[in-house]
């Protein structure tokens, strides 16, 4: 085989590795949502992706489909095989004694625990590795690991809904029904690929969301409110399910002991961050997140939080849904003292693709 039909090979199989491991967004956390795929004379004979929980690992879960076949062939990764004893042994020793004799890998894993060691620890034994194809591509695939590992904080996807005229909602703060049929599909979807979604109480107040995604087969985030006087309404649809969906709300220390005794009481998990004036440290509610595990954070708030989110640079993606519907000029602006193209032309941000779904467009953004 040329070099040129390798690499072409390599490509279509680490794209193959890479949507494998899309399914397994927000179902792995903490651990990173990892594919992997084993392949002998062109012919997948083996493929694998991150289980819920985080184990077992894509790599294994690819060895052991393709048994002894594995030995000779190439293993396709998107991320380092790790090298240290967790709660699984190290994946490269698997690799390793299934006598794989080439492993291709898309990154070099940020986490100190591996950092290089799990290919290092491969080319000792004797395997090819080569590492970058499809890196670009991998780096958004884990860019909630990667966040998690080097800022100590997941990564944030906000996701706004706004009519034809920039409004997320009637005046009064009245909810309005913006987008259509297709795009809620599509915001569920971007729900059940997330670890957690967060809102504000002022959101939870005014609409009372469920925050699940309903989607067939498809699996609910954790639902996180930050309300920093525990104002959590005793009839919320979110409260009525925290025993079924996790439920997570932020408070303040000023928060009545009480209250949080009552609201624990019925299933809601309950921590306290730093604030002032009322609201609370958006850096430390990321902090924590990570720290219990988040990777992926949706935040799918109202204007004000979106605003907060923006003006904090805490936003590493974007998801914009534009309706063609019209609210009106007493309607309230998608984000709370700022024009919309404070996101849309954010120097932060670049935009990276718009696509028509249903009646509405949906326009994505990323770090820049």
């Amino acid at each position: 085989m040329t070099p040129a039909m390798t690499s072409a090979q390599d490509a279509r199989f680490m794209a193959l590795a890479l949507a494998l491991g899309r399914r397994g967004l927000g179902r792995t956390w903490p651990n990173p949502a990892v594919g992997a795929v084993v392949a002998r004379d062109g012919v997948i004979i083996g493929r694998g992706w991150t289980q819920p929980g985080g184990r077992p690992h894509a790599e294994t879960e690819a060895l052991r489909r393709a048994g002894a076949a594995a030995r000779g062939a190439t293993l396709y990764v998107t991320l380092e095989p790790c090298s240290h004893h967790g709660k699984t042994p190290p994946c490269a020793d698997a690799i390793v004694a299934a006598g794989i004799a080439r492993v291709v890998s898309a990154l070099v894993d940020p986490n100190p625990e591996v950092a290089g060691a799990g290919h290092w620890r491969l080319a000792e034994a004797g395997v090819v590795v080569e590492v970058g194809v499809g890196a670009e591509e991998a780096r958004r695939a884990h860019a909630g690991h990667i966040r998690r590992v080097q800022d100590g904080r997941p990564h944030v996807i906000l996701k706004l809904a706004v009519s034809a005229d920039g409004k997320a909602a009637r005046s009064g703060r009245r909810p309005a029904a913006i987008t259509g049929e297709a795009g809620r599909a599509r915001a569920h979807l971007l729900r059940a690929q997330s670890d957690a979604v967060l809102t504000g109480i002022g959101t939870v107040v005014a609409d009372d969301p469920l925050l699940t995604s309903r989607l067939p087969g498809m699996r609910s985030p954790v639902r996180v409110v930050l309300d920093a006087t525990l104002r959590l309404p005793p009839a919320s649809k979110l409260l009525a399910t925290a025993r079924q969906v996790p439920l997570w709300v932020m408070t303040s220390d000023a928060a009545p002991r009480a209250r949080e005794q009552a609201l624990a009481a019925q299933g809601v998990d309950i921590a306290r961050v730093p604030g002032a004036d009322g609201r609370l440290d958006l850096a430390a509610v990321l902090k924590l997140l990570a720290q219990r595990g988040i990777t992926r954070l949706m935040v799918e708030s109202g204007p004000i939080l979106a605003a907060a989110f923006l003006r904090a640079d805490l936003i590493d993606e974007a998801t914009l849904f534009r309706s063609p519907a019209i609210i009106g000029p007493d309607g309230i602006d998608a984000l709370d003292g700022l024009p919309l193209s404070a996101l849309t032309q954010s120097p932060r941000l670049n935009a990276i693709g718009r696509e028509t779904v249903g009646a509405d467009t949906v326009e994505r953004f990323e770090r820049a």
